[in-house]
């Protein structure tokens, strides 16, 4: 290959290369995080199928590989040096390939599944893989961030690379990166990744949400990063709540379409961007306790929840989002109480049956356990949390080989993450161990 080729864009590059060794000749470079192996590992392919490996993207570069796991994007938020490199080379008339995860798994004939294949995650699987509250997954859920891939009973599964991308921009706008800087970025790489407006839509919504602020008895303070923003001054609502309708900016001027909402018998109060308390409604109010459970600030959390239900007291997902507060406060009792109400409004909510099984467990009620988690599997055969507590609860009280089924049902789902080799170790302890304790409890 030389300069004086046409240079091949990254839609022209889907075609496998044809050789009987499919990198013969090709310097192969990779940016990103790649889901699928490591950098070492995609090294070690390069080589193995006839190709160069190198770090850099140069005028020698034939292939450019960008990872799955997450955005291309630097600390800074600007688009990654590797992909800028390579754009710039393409406008200079060097032919560099750019292809994605999955273009190159079919390039050197792995096993690359197909949209309908690919392995997908329930929130509390997301959780343990990602280092992520769950809260924080089903927050992004609810604004729209995160589709599922399909639901069954109200849970949801997701793609892992699409929440791996929103928790990067998340990331970049924690650090205190702008949005808009953010969105420049990405416009940058649309001519070299074709699949940039999805990362633009969510980063719109991204920047809406963070426009959250709780108040404590110092000053305005972003959730998101802890930091200060401005002090403002409370007015009286006509229904005796206590708003805000102007903020002061540190310019001294004032904004008229922000509102405090506060919440009764607690002195921290939501700062929101739309309707005033006496207007929202039981959406709104379990919006606003979605965005404080995941922030830390639980208390107003709860009472944010209990102002929904006073809206829509039928709504299961509302009584699920409290118990989830509840017990993030220490109040399992509660917890438990809520999540029995979600079932009690939704028996199919198979999510609430495990979380109940979870919350009886750790109280010490083990039969009442086992029969929540029962009942989500009656439910939903296939669900993998729920199998993985079972056994787990077996495992506590004694019955090792009652346990095994459902390690080895979990790890049909999940292969990876801390979860899977918890499954693995227990599975190994336990081979072969034909004797068990009676089942004093079940």
């Amino acid at each position: 290959m030389n300069s004086a080729e046409t240079p091949i864009t990254s839609a022209e590059s889907t075609s496998p290369l044809k050789s009987t060794a499919p990198l013969q000749g090709e310097r192969v470079t990779f940016t990103g995080t790649l889901a699928s192996m490591t950098h070492r590992e995609a090294a070690g392919y390069v080589e193995q199928f006839g190709g160069t490996f190198t770090t850099q993207v140069s005028q020698q570069t034939t292939l450019l590989v960008v990872g799955d796991e997450g955005w291309p994007l630097e600390e800074d938020g600007q688009p990654s040096l590797k992909l800028e490199a390579a754009r710039e080379l393409l406008e200079r008339g060097f032919p560099i390939k750019i292809l994605s995860e999955p273009e190159w798994l079919q390039l050197i004939e792995l096993e690359s599944p197909s949209p309908a294949d690919r392995r997908v995650f329930t929130p509390a699987m997301l959780s343990q893989l990602m280092k992520l509250p769950v809260s924080r997954i089903r927050h992004w859920e609810r604004l729209g961030l995160i589709r599922p891939v399909r639901r069954v009973c109200r849970l949801p599964y997701f793609d892992f690379q699409e929440v791996t991308g929103v928790r990067r921009l998340a990331d970049l706008i924690s650090t205190g990166i702008s949005p808009k800087k953010i969105g420049a970025s990405l416009e940058k790489l649309k001519s070299l990744l074709p699949t940039i407006e999805r990362p633009l839509a969510q980063l719109e919504i991204l920047s809406q949400d963070h426009q959250l602020y709780i108040r404590d008895a110092a000053s305005l303070l972003d959730p998101q990063t802890g930091q200060r923003i401005f002090d403002f001054h409370e007015i009286t609502l006509s229904d005796g709540e206590s708003s805000a309708n102007k903020l002061e900016s540190d310019d001294g001027s004032a904004s008229e379409n922000t509102l405090t909402i506060p919440f009764p018998g607690h002195t921290k109060a939501i700062h929101g961007l739309q309707n005033p308390s006496r207007n929202w409604g039981a959406n709104e109010w379990a919006h606003a306790g979605s965005t404080l459970l995941d922030s830390g600030e639980t208390v107003a959390a709860i009472q944010a929840f209990r102002r929904a239900l006073l809206l829509a007291p039928h709504e299961a997902s509302i009584h699920f989002q409290l118990a989830d507060a509840l017990y993030r406060s220490g109040n399992y009792a509660g917890a438990a109480e809520r999540y029995h109400v979600a079932v009690e409004c939704d028996a199919e909510y198979i999510e609430a049956w495990t979380q109940l099984g979870c919350v009886l467990a750790q109280m010490g009620d083990t039969k009442a356990a086992s029969e929540a988690f029962e009942a989500a599997l009656l439910l939903h055969p296939d669900y993998p949390d729920a199998h993985l507590h079972l056994a787990e609860l077996f495992e506590q009280i004694g019955q090792h080989l009652k346990a095994r089924p459902h390690w080895l049902r979990y790890l049909d789902f999940d292969n990876r993450g801390p979860w899977a080799d918890m499954a693995r170790e227990r599975l190994e302890r336990s081979h072969g161990d034909a004797s068990e304790s009676p089942l004093e409890n079940l």
